[in-house]
């Protein structure tokens, strides 16, 4: 009898057609004109396979193979792995909207993020952390977009007075005040999380988001004077927590820090 022919549809990542179009284009010799942006870098494609097999070794079994953030394990974390396909982060230096620079996802990467699963690669070699950093920036076309792209805010150091326990305490005073005004809807009025719109806030992908217990002594955006600053001026895109930026001036924001600390126990301040 004879055998029908049968075909069977294999499905490329999006990324992969994306980068073997780009790799085409350099190879043909045309040159892309310099952006208006210079803080735009176009991804290094010659670190595309090695960034490949670094996250594949590392983290596909959370992102997922596609970046989309439903690896095998990642579909069952309570804090959901970050999808890399909308090109949207949390922790940046940068302005709300705008891509991470290198040294941010370098950070995240090398740091972990406390309170969720994504732990610290600080072993990488410099050649597979830089590789890795490149691979990701193949999942959204907003990285080839000079427009989303910008340098990063400029955040001051820590005040002398924050290390004088009888000074901070006076600015974390007036620092209460602008948190019961701002954050205390949301991160509660003990600082726990717990605020009166905790249970009805959701991020730009839908999961549920749970406000973090300000009292913890490592925070998930870094446990420093100088983490809570950036992320009241810089926001964490795609959920709730916005920038403070244009409501507070550098002076109300480190008043903020200071009350922030203060909530913590002692011995981790």
């Amino acid at each position: 009898m004879k055998q029908g022919l049968v075909i069977r549809t294999v499905r490329f990542p999006a990324l992969l057609g994306f980068a073997a179009v780009a790799c085409l284009v350099q190879a043909a010799g045309e040159e892309p004109k310099a952006p208006a942006n210079p803080a735009y870098r176009r991804p290094d494609f010659s670190l595309f396979h090695s960034g490949r097999y670094v996250f594949e070794r590392h983290c596909m079994i959370c992102h997922g193979a596609d970046g989309d953030g439903r690896g095998e394990l990642g579909v069952a974390l309570p804090v959901k792995p970050r999808s890399f396909l909308q090109g949207f982060f949390k922790y940046r230096s940068t302005p709300p909207g705008k891509l991470p620079t290198d040294a941010d996802l370098r950070r995240t990467i090398t740091g972990g993020i406390n309170g969720t699963a994504m732990g610290s690669f600080a072993t990488l070699t410099e050649r597979d952390l830089a590789a890795v950093t490149e691979y990701l920036k193949f999942f959204s076309r907003r990285w080839r977009k000079p427009e989303n792209h910008a340098p990063p805010l400029p955040l001051p150091p820590p005040p002398e007075w924050l290390r004088d326990p009888g000074t901070a305490e006076v600015h974390a005073k007036r620092g209460k005040v602008l948190y019961d005004s701002a954050c205390a809807a949301c991160h509660g009025a003990r600082g726990d999380g717990w605020g009166v719109a905790a249970g009805t806030l959701k991020d730009m992908w839908g999961f549920d988001v749970t406000p973090s217990d300000l009292r913890q002594p490592h925070l998930r955006c870094g446990s420093g004077a100088r983490d809570v600053y950036r992320v009241l001026t810089t926001g964490l895109d795609g959920t709730p927590m916005v920038s403070f930026a244009a409501v507070f001036t550098p002076e109300q924001r480190w008043d903020l820090v200071a009350y922030v600390v203060s909530l913590r126990s002692p011995e981790s301040r």
